[in-house]
């Protein structure tokens, strides 16, 4: 796994639905710079996600990415604050 930039912080992934019952995990917090990093790394700390809820460290086509509840992501790099959340939810959850 790749090393996290100088300016990561710890940020929190809440997971919901599919990905929470995959991981057997509610969240997970990670050390990360950008989205893509903090998805890079929950894959390498769940590895039940792999292939099926996230590939090549970013969530499938079927599953969406928040940040913070407020805005769906879609671009890696997005970059993350400390505090930030990272919501992980299936693309048709509440729908």
């Amino acid at each position: 796994m790749k090393r996290p930039a100088e300016s990561a912080t710890r940020v929190t992934i809440e997971l919901f639905g599919v990905p929470r019952v995959r991981a057997g995990l509610r969240a997970c917090e990670v050390t990360a710079a950008s989205a893509g990093e903090a998805m890079a790394a929950l894959e390498a700390e769940c590895p039940a996600l792999a292939g099926c809820v996230l590939d090549d460290g970013w969530p499938l086509p079927a599953y969406r990415l928040s940040l913070n509840g407020q805005s769906f992501i879609t671009d890696r790099s997005t970059r993350l604050a400390p505090g930030d959340s990272l919501l992980l939810l299936a693309a048709d959850a509440g729908g």
